[in-house]
């Protein structure tokens, strides 16, 4: 599984990719994070507001930070292991 956190390295991005980092923890499930920063490849998303969060290629918010409790929801939904 892997989180994509699409957005141009500002404050919001970094608290949107703290936030994943978080929901991991608290749900044990297994993923890989990456930040997406290039905007040609934002744009590849089709978002229109950073920051974004994407779980294995598809989109599931943008324009806000989503907490760690939505993210994790979005985990288990996507099929996520959790572990513990």
């Amino acid at each position: 599984m892997k989180i994509q956190i699409l957005g141009t390295g500002c404050a919001k991005c970094n608290a949107l990719a703290a936030n994943a980092e978080q929901a991991l923890k608290e749900t044990g499930i297994k993923a890989e994070i990456e930040k997406v920063t290039d905007i040609q490849e934002i744009m590849k998303f089709k978002v229109l507001m950073t920051p974004a969060i994407a779980i294995d290629g598809k989109v599931l918010a943008a324009g806000r930070v989503v907490s760690p409790e939505d993210i994790g929801k979005f985990l288990v939904a996507a099929g996520g292991d959790q572990h513990g």
